[in-house]
């Protein structure tokens, strides 16, 4: 069965798609570029390994990138390098597995909001940016 109100508008949708995908990080991406410092004592704490450098590749992946696939900029590849991105920080970030209480709660809702994120981005690397983007100029 064909949908074809949606063909007539799948660009429009993928557009919308992509832009609501994108605000979480592009959302925290700003605020942790705009509080660098904050970010680098967040990733100290998290007991990352030079957090300096942990903060830089977060900024760079939550706000650059998800400008960039946002504007629909090298979508694909980067849609791709978001998804691990993302199920690198569930893992690290949301380990629920070591812990109990709310927090397990908490870091298990978090935890499988990353892995749906990922279905998202696997999505988008598959279907491409659409007629609405830098790609397709």
């Amino acid at each position: 069965m064909r949908y074809v109100l949606f063909d007539k508008v799948s660009n429009e949708v993928i557009l919308l798609a992509r832009i609501l995908l994108m605000v979480l990080f592009v959302l925290f991406g700003w605020n942790k570029l705009t509080d660098f410092s904050g970010t680098v004592g967040y990733m100290a704490g998290a007991g990352l390994p030079v957090p300096t450098l942990a903060a830089v590749v977060v900024v760079i992946m939550e706000f650059f990138v998800g400008l960039a696939i946002a504007l629909g900029f090298c979508t694909r590849p980067l849609a791709l390098l978001l998804a691990l991105y993302t199920l690198g920080t569930a893992l690290i970030g949301h380990h629920y597995w070591t812990m109990a209480g709310a927090d397990r709660m908490a870091n298990i809702i978090n935890f499988y909001k990353n892995i749906a994120i990922i279905g998202g981005l696997l999505l988008l690397c598959v279907t491409g940016p659409g007629r609405y983007s830098i790609d397709r100029r």
